[in-house]
């Protein structure tokens, strides 16, 4: 699974414990696409025949929400804006459809604006994921590797962008309030207003008090959930850069796929 999904679930969101090829699943994925070249002009151009327009995209403006759950975005937008950083227990379960089971993992998130995050898994293995800028390092200490990627941020969803105090979710998503009975916040259903080949939906269990986000899942297009519940949140607790360097001892093979990348 992508760096991407696992900030999908920060509100995530970035990224799942089991990923021994994220890294290279994201340098592939920010290949960019060949152009296709154009066209010769012809000798004598024919009448210009007017073009039917094309259908309008629905505006994210037309999408009306509920008061309610516009007042609580509008508070969640603003809780993440003025949040320098924060630190947090978590506790993830992925939820395969196709196999039907679900693999558990806890660990240690911490966040520093801007763009700095890492996911210090503990459970059932530890692994290490940092987002720097456009840099992701994965640490397998028991594979004894480092494997370092690139991610272009700026083509990231707003369900990513808003935590950095950047995105609106009201310009990518239809936002709903949803139906919960075990839910000790309010549940935010976020559908995309255009079909995103990453995820099929996002759902926000948000503190209706704080505005802060108690629980996210990440729908992926086959169905399978990744939920991450967070634990003990702390904010603006001055997090240090440092926190973002990884040290790995003497011996570890580093794979480099930035380098690879380069012409």
């Amino acid at each position: 699974m992508s760096l991407e999904k696992l900030l999908f679930a920060l509100l995530t969101a970035p990224v799942i414990a089991p990923v021994p090829t994220t890294v290279t699943h994201q340098v592939v994925a920010q290949a960019p696409a060949q152009q296709a070249p154009a066209p010769a002009a012809p000798a004598q151009a024919a009448p210009k025949a007017e073009a039917p327009k094309a259908a309008e995209a629905p505006k994210a403006a037309e999408k009306k929400m509920a008061p309610e759950v516009k007042d609580l975005v509008e508070r969640m937008q603003a809780f993440y804006e003025k949040t320098q950083d924060f630190t947090s227990d978590f506790k993830q379960d992925y939820k395969y459809k196709a196999l039907r089971r679900t693999q558990t993992s806890t660990g240690k998130v911490t966040y520093k604006k801007p763009g700095l995050m890492r996911w210090e898994y503990e459970k059932p293995s530890k692994r290490t994921f940092v987002l720097a800028g456009e840099k992701v390092y994965a640490y397998d200490p028991e594979a004894q590797t480092l494997s370092v990627g690139r991610i272009d941020t700026t083509q990231l969803s707003a369900s990513v962008t808003f935590l950095f105090g950047q995105g609106k979710l009201a310009d990518e998503f239809s936002i709903s309030k949803g139906e919960c009975k075990d839910c000790k916040g309010t549940l935010l259903v976020l559908d995309p207003l255009k079909a995103d080949p990453r995820f099929r939906q996002v759902r926000l269990e948000v503190d209706p008090k704080t505005a802060q986000v108690l629980k996210s899942t990440v729908v992926d297009p086959d169905g399978s959930e990744n939920t991450i519940s967070f634990l003990g949140l702390k904010t603006n607790v001055g997090v240090a850069a440092d926190s973002f360097k990884l040290n790995p001892p003497e011996g570890t093979r580093i794979d480099d796929f930035t380098k690879a990348t380069r012409k």
